[in-house]
């Protein structure tokens, strides 16, 4: 079984070809808004045209244009290929790459760029990334406040006044990710209320 795993919740936009527990080939790039731009060419440069039995997807929460981008790109080549689509979450990806790069830690929370000032928070144990509480879209002092001693990671640490390790997602380690955690439906998962309302509710 190869997937397809496409990652462009964030500043990088990333993607990896995946047998199994093992990744066949990966491209990763830090090109800020540049998704829609990148993602395609990338894919193309994978072995057989990034050709899968199955396509994985970031559903954020995160950039609400990264995710859109990746989303429609995966659905698309789901449809054109007639493979299945589903979708994983930014937050336990960085939190499985953390607790890899450290097997010490016992938990930490991840703190991703959110947008009008705010980050996205969620809390994780090392025990297959369980989170301990729900995903918040917070003022970084809140953010700071609720960390209880747990060490963040992610692109919204640098928001805080306490030290963390800054890291943005890399498609290739969904290998990371048990079974549980990459089932989500191929829909956005933003993280907070949209800013625009209809007109019945103005």
């Amino acid at each position: 079984m190869r997937t397809l795993v496409i990652e462009t919740a964030t500043a990088a936009c990333s993607v990896a070809l995946i047998e199994g527990r093992r990744v066949v080939a990966r491209r990763h790039e830090v090109v800020g808004r540049g998704h829609a731009e990148r993602l395609v060419p990338m894919i193309a440069e994978l072995p057989d045209g990034g050709r899968a039995d199955e396509i994985l997807v970031d559903v954020g929460p995160g950039s609400f244009t990264g995710i859109r981008v990746g989303i429609a790109a995966a659905r698309g080549l789901g449809l054109g290929w007639s493979v299945p689509v589903h979708g994983y979450s930014s937050l336990p990806l960085i939190a499985a790459t953390a607790f890899a790069a450290d097997p010490s830690r016992d938990r930490l929370a991840v703190v991703l760029e959110g947008g009008h000032g705010e980050v996205f928070m969620q809390p994780f144990t090392a025990d297959l990334f369980a989170a301990t509480a729900d995903l918040a879209s917070l003022p970084p002092a809140d953010a700071e406040a609720r960390l209880d001693g747990a060490r963040p990671v992610g692109n919204g640490v640098r928001f805080l006044g306490v030290e963390g390790d800054d890291a943005l997602p890399d498609a290739a380690d969904a290998i990371l990710l048990p079974p549980a955690l990459i089932q989500l439906p191929p829909r956005p998962i933003y993280g907070r209320a949209p800013d625009a309302k209809p007109m019945a509710e103005r």
